[in-house]
C-alpha cells in the first residue's frame, strides 16, 4: 500500500487510487467536473489540479495513480490561481441562464463557482452558441452550457452499454450529439441527468415545473419492477413532481430506469378518488359506508368457496396479509398473487428468490439466461451484469429470444429443452458452468406462465445442481427474476391458493362458469377481466385501469408514494417506502380499507394501527423482522418432474412502457410509446 503526504499528513491508501480518491479517503475535498467514481476517468475538466512536490505544473488529481512517496499540496495558492483558471475558462461560453435554469439549486459549477469563480468577466470576444439537440422525450437540452465534461458520453458507452451519444468537432466546434439524428434509445437515459454537472441536460417533463427548495423529499422504494431500486420522491403539496434515485450498493448503485424516473405524471391522472358502486350498469360515486354495505349484502349466505382474490403487482405487503386473513374468515382457500399464472410455489424460500443477490453478480463468472431480457424486466440489473461482462470475467449464454442486451451473449437458441441438454452435458455451455468457480442461471418469468412451468423450473433447479452452482452458504447461483414488486412478499405470506384453493386460472375459469360468485381483486389490472363473467366484482386501488372499469365496487386505495408500506424485491430484502404525499380526495391506505371494511362483514380484522399490521407481518413470516438485508434461503426441492414442450419461448414484457396501471396513466410513457413504438424489441438501440 503506497504511503504519500498529503497536506502534511502522512497517510497510506489501498493500491490502485487516484490521488483524487487518495485526498477525499482522508476528508480533503477536490473539486471536480468530469470525474465519476462510477465512470472512466477522462481527464477533460482539470478542475482536480493539485500541487505536487517534484511537478514544474499543477497535475489533474483525477488521472494521476497515488504512488509510495508522494507529496501533495491541495490548498496552496499556485493550486487556487489553477483552479480559477480553469473555471474562468469554464465560464467563458456558458450563459447566464441560472434564473431559469432547471439545475439551479443542484448545479455542481454553480457550487464551484461559488469558490473558484471571479466577480466579472474579461471575455469580450463572441460568445459560442450550440444549437439544442432532440434527445427524445424524456431528457431536454440546453448544449451552450455544456462544458464537455463527458459524462454522458461515458454513462452510454460504458454503463447502459448504448453508445448515442459523442462528441463531434475540436476547440470551440465541439459539440456532445448523437452520432445520428434520433432519441436515445437506452432504458437508463434519464440517469445522464443526474451525471450532467451543469444545466446541459435536464428533464423534459421536469422542465420548468419546480424549483428543489420548494419540494419535500422522501426517501421510499420502486416499484415498476421487482428489484426494489431505493428513490427519492420529491413532492409539492400532494402532486409528485420528480423521482430520482438513491444509493444503494447492494440493490441499485446509484442508478434507476427511466420508467421509475419519468413514469410519475402517472400518479396524478385517471385517480380513483372515491367509492364507486355499480348501478344499472353504470358506475356512480357512493360513500364509504354505501359501498361497503353493497359488499356486505352481496356476501351474506356465499359459501366460502364460491368466494376469490387476487393480489396485483404494485400491492404491498400489508394490504396482501390483511386480504389474505380476511378471505381466511369468509372461509375462502381461493387466493392467489401470481396474477400471470407463474408456476412459483410458496415454499421452499430459494424456489422464487434471486439467492445470488443483485451484488453477486459482481462476483459470477458464468451466467445463463433462460426466458428473460432482463434489459427490459430490470434495467439496472442489466446494467450490473454489463458491468461484469466489461470486466472480461463473464461468460453469457441465452436460452429464449434473441434481442440486443448491450453485451455479448451465446444464443442456445428458443427450445426451453435445451435446459435438458444442459443438464445431460450435451451442449459446450455446460462444461462452461461446470468449470466456473461460481455459476449462475437467471429464470424469467415467460418461462414459468406457460403450461409447462413447473417442469422449465425443475430442470433449471436440476441445472443448478448439476453444475456446482449450489455451494451451501457460499454461493447460490439459482436465481428467479420477477417482474412484479409484489410477488415475493406475496410468496413469503403464503398469499397462495389454500386447501382445494383455485389459483387464478381457476378463479378467471370459474367465474366464468358460475362457480365463483364474488372476486376481490387488489389491484390486479393484469389478468384477463373478460372472464369474470357474472361474477360480483369489488376493486381496491389507485387507477381507473381494468379492474375498475370490470368492478361492481370501488374502494380508492393509495399509490406507493402515498403511504408507509413494505416490499420485498426479486432477493428477498424487505424494505420500507414512506409516505409522501396524501392520496386524493377519498382514497385511504389499503391496509385502512381492509380493516374498516372486515368490520362491516362481521369479521373484525385485529389490528388498529399500522403497527398492529406489521406485527402480524413478523407472526406471519419472520424474514419481515429483518430490514434491508437479504435472509439466506435454505436450498430445498421444487418444480414438477414432466415433459417440456418445444414451444419456444417467448418474452415476458410487450411494452416496456405500459407495464403496470401507473405507467399506462403518464402522458411521458405515451410519449415514449410514440417515439420508440409498441412493441418489446423498441427499445435495443436500432431504432429511430
Amino acid at each position: 500500500m503506497p504511503r504519500l503526504t498529503i497536506d502534511g499528513q502522512e497517510v497510506e491508501v489501498p493500491a490502485g487510487l487516484t490521488l483524487l480518491q487518495a485526498c477525499e479517503s482522508v476528508g480533503i475535498e477536490i473539486p471536480r467536473f468530469c470525474y465519476h467514481e462510477r465512470l472512466a476517468i477522462a481527464g477533460n475538466c482539470r478542475m482536480c489540479l493539485v500541487g505536487m512536490q517534484g511537478s514544474p505544473k499543477p497535475i489533474a488529481s483525477c488521472a494521476m495513480p497515488a504512488a509510495d512517496g508522494m507529496v501533495v499540496q491541495t490548498n496552496t495558492p499556485k493550486v487556487h490561481a489553477a483552479r480559477k483558471g480553469v473555471m474562468e475558462f469554464l465560464l467563458i461560453n456558458h450563459p447566464l441562464d441560472c434564473p431559469i435554469c432547471d439545475q439551479g439549486g443542484e448545479c455542481d459549477l454553480q457550487d464551484q463557482a461559488l469558490y473558484y469563480g471571479f466577480d466579472r468577466g474579461r471575455y469580450h470576444e463572441n460568445k459560442r452558441a450550440v444549437s439544442e439537440k432532440n434527445f427524445g422525450p424524456l431528457v431536454k437540452t440546453f448544449m451552450t452550457r455544456c462544458i464537455h465534461c463527458t459524462r454522458c458520453i461515458r454513462f452510454a458507452q460504458d454503463v447502459a452499454g448504448v453508445p448515442e451519444l459523442g462528441a463531434t468537432g475540436r476547440g470551440e466546434d465541439m459539440e456532445v450529439t448523437t452520432y445520428v439524428r434520433k432519441a436515445l434509445s437506452s432504458e437508463l437515459s434519464g440517469n445522464i441527468i443526474d451525471l450532467c454537472p451543469v444545466g446541459a441536460l435536464t428533464s423534459k417533463p421536469y422542465a420548468f415545473v419546480a424549483r428543489p427548495w420548494e419540494l419535500s423529499k422522501t426517501e421510499s422504494i420502486d416499484v415498476m419492477d421487482a428489484l426494489g431500486c431505493n428513490i427519492r420522491i420529491d413532492a409539492r403539496s400532494s402532486e409528485v413532481l420528480r423521482v430520482l434515485p438513491r444509493v444503494n450498493e447492494d440493490v441499485n448503485e446509484e442508478w434507476i430506469s427511466d420508467k421509475t424516473r419519468f413514469s410519475c405524471d402517472g400518479l396524478r391522472r385517471q385517480r380513483l378518488d372515491r367509492p364507486y358502486v355499480r348501478e344499472d350498469g353504470k358506475l356512480r360515486p357512493a360513500t364509504w359506508n354505501e359501498a361497503f354495505a353493497r359488499i356486505d349484502a352481496k356476501l351474506k349466505g356465499v359459501a366460502g368457496e364460491r368466494i376469490a382474490a387476487i393480489a396485483g403487482d404494485l400491492v404491498c405487503a400489508e394490504s396482501m396479509l390483511l386480504l389474505k386473513r380476511l378471505m381466511e374468515g369468509l372461509g375462502s382457500p381461493n387466493i392467489d398473487c401470481r396474477q400471470d399464472g407463474a408456476a412459483l410455489p410458496a415454499g421452499p424460500r430459494s424456489a422464487y428468490l434471486f439467492n445470488s443477490r443483485i451484488a453477486g453478480i459482481d462476483k459470477a463468472d458464468a451466467l445463463l439466461l433462460i426466458g428473460t431480457n432482463p434489459r427490459l424486466e430490470a434495467s439496472v440489473l442489466n446494467a450490473r451484469v454489463r458491468k461484469r461482462w466489461r470486466s472480461g470475467e463473464l461468460k453469457v449464454a441465452l436460452i429464449g429470444p434473441a434481442g440486443e442486451l448491450t453485451y455479448e451473449y451465446e444464443h442456445l437458441g428458443e427450445d426451453p429443452r435445451a435446459l435438458d441438454a444442459l443438464v445431460a452435458g450435451e451442449h459446450a455451455f455446460s462444461q462452461v458452468l461446470r468449470d466456473a468457480e461460481r455459476p449462475m442461471l437467471i429464470l424469467g418469468q415467460a418461462p414459468l406462465t406457460r403450461p409447462d412451468g413447473a417442469a422449465i423450473l425443475a430442470a433449471a433447479r436440476r441445472l443448478a445442481d448439476e453444475t456446482g452452482m449450489i455451494l451451501g452458504t457460499r454461493w447460490n447461483g439459482f436465481n428467479i427474476l420477477h417482474t412484479a414488486a409484489a410477488r415475493v412478499a406475496g410468496l413469503d405470506l403464503g398469499f397462495v391458493p389454500g386447501q382445494g384453493g383455485r389459483d387464478v386460472e381457476g378463479i378467471l375459469s370459474g367465474a366464468q362458469a358460475g362457480e365463483i360468485d364474488v372476486v376481490y381483486l387488489l389491484g390486479a389490472d393484469e389478468i384477463d377481466t373478460g372472464r369474470l363473467g357474472n361474477a360480483f366484482v369489488v376493486y381496491q386501488g389507485h387507477h381507473g385501469d381494468a379492474g375498475a372499469h370490470r368492478a361492481d365496487v370501488i374502494l380508492p386505495g393509495a399509490a406507493y408514494t402515498e403511504k408507509d408500506a413494505t416490499w420485498v424485491n426479486t432477493e428477498g430484502r424487505v424494505q420500507r417506502g414512506f409516505f409522501a404525499c396524501l392520496p386524493p380526495g377519498q382514497a385511504r391506505e389499503d391496509w385502512a380499507i381492509l380493516r374498516a371494511l372486515s368490520e362491516v362483514l362481521g369479521r373484525p380484522l385485529p389490528v388498529t394501527t399500522l403497527a398492529d399490521v406489521r406485527a402480524l407481518l413478523l407472526e406471519a413470516a419472520p424474514t419481515f423482522g429483518t430490514l434491508d438485508a437479504v435472509v439466506p434461503a435454505a436450498w430445498g426441492e421444487f418444480g414438477e418432474a414432466g415433459a417440456i414442450d418445444a414451444a419456444p419461448l417467448l418474452p415476458a414484457i410487450d411494452n416496456y412502457y405500459l407495464t403496470n396501471a401507473v405507467c399506462r396513466a403518464s402522458v411521458t410513457m405515451a410519449k415514449c410509446v410514440a417515439t420508440f413504438g409498441d412493441d418489446a424489441s423498441m427499445k435495443t438501440g436500432t431504432h429511430g
